[in-house]
């Protein structure tokens, strides 16, 4: 049986809690007011939100809340090594806590942070310490092919942690590539294989490549799907081999975010923009998109989404699904929600700060 549906909202203002009620959706709570709230995430093994704020001059912090965001416990943000260097004379810092994935749910306790400007640090004490992930970061391929694309530096945007083996972990450069560890991050891999990017010398390059968002399909979480900077593209082995699965002649293309369907390995979503020079709605008109045949074709779903004078975009973590209900929030504050996966939208809100991430769940 399925709990109450609540809905986590990381804006360049705090952090919006949402609760489903009657079809609809209530805010209940504001929490870290006019603080840039990065991502917010629950963790259903121990009942707990994580967030992570960006103070800006104050650096970054992280927060805790066992009460369901009534009251929350700031965590000491993870440091990076002394030994940890971006070039020979200029030492690596934490600049960002982009993303939070808890472990497995054989593993109570373990959680993961990805930073800029590219560390993995794991806790496996519930998050009450970090360890730096040094098998990472010293991998060969990181001096000559990580760097900034949006930012000045490269940034771990979003980690997979397999369902049935969580030693098996995959993980996104942005720009680097796929990574993947079969032995819960003691070594690494890169999975690029079939990844185009015209913005490298060699576009077909092992490594450089800048992955959006990647994500999988729950009940087949060797279907991976990804939000390329170069296009939308599929693995149905893991990431042994990748195939682009972009609309030659529509607008799913270019974008941020991607969602996959919780049971069916041919579905997906994505919120497509113009372009990487661009970055705004494709003829002023927003749509999300959606492939019901692995990316062979696509239909654009435009009910309930402004269609004239609309310049929305959605960044990488600010879209996401639970069952056939989605939500994406935009760069202009406008907050849409689906109950029919993605045939049409409603409004939940407008005027609201630049939205990071979205992230529903259930307890």
């Amino acid at each position: 049986m399925v709990g109450q549906k609540h809905l986590l909202l990381g804006t360049r203002k705090g952090l919006f809690q949402f609760v489903a009620q009657d079809h609809d959706w209530r805010m209940v709570r504001h929490s870290f007011e006019g603080i840039p709230a990065l991502y917010a995430c629950y963790d259903a093994r121990n009942d707990t939100i994580w967030v992570s704020l960006d103070h800006g001059h104050w650096g970054q912090k992280l927060h805790r809340s066992t009460d369901g965001g009534q009251t929350w416990q700031e965590i000491p943000a993870p440091k990076y090594p002394e030994t940890a260097m971006l070039k020979d004379d200029k030492p690596a810092a934490l600049e960002l806590i982009w993303y939070i994935q808890p472990g497995g749910a054989d593993q109570p306790q373990r959680l993961y942070l990805g930073t800029n400007p590219g560390g993995l640090f794991v806790s496996d004490d519930g998050g009450d310490t970090f360890q730096f992930a040094d098998s990472l970061w010293n991998h060969p391929s990181r001096p000559e092919n990580w760097f900034g694309g949006g930012k000045d530096n490269a940034g771990i945007c979003s980690i997979l942690v397999h369902p049935d083996d969580p030693r098996h972990l995959t993980l996104t450069v942005s720009v680097g590539g796929v990574y993947v560890s079969r032995d819960g991050g003691a070594t690494w891999e890169g999975r690029n294989k079939g990844i185009v990017s015209e913005f490298l010398p060699n576009p077909e390059s092992e490594y450089g490549h800048d992955p959006h968002y990647i994500t999988h399909c729950p009940a087949r979480p060797e279907v991976l799907w990804q939000q390329n900077h170069c296009g939308i593209y599929r693995s149905e082995n893991g990431g042994e081999s990748w195939e682009e699965i972009s609309q030659s002649d529509g607008p799913a293309r270019f974008g941020w975010a991607i969602c996959a369907h919780e049971t069916d390995p041919l579905t997906a979503w994505v919120v497509p923009a113009h372009s990487d020079m661009s970055r705004v709605t494709i003829d002023q008109s927003l749509c999300v998109s959606r492939t019901e045949d692995g990316g062979k074709t696509w239909t654009a779903f435009r009910e309930g989404l402004p269609q004239e004078l609309c310049y929305d975009i959605v960044y990488r973590h600010a879209f996401h699904n639970m069952g056939d209900s989605l939500m994406f929030g935009s760069t202009t504050g406008n907050l849409f929600f689906s109950t029919d996966a993605g045939a049409s939208w409603r409004t939940l809100a407008n005027y609201l700060p630049p939205v990071y991430s979205v992230r529903m769940y259930a307890n």
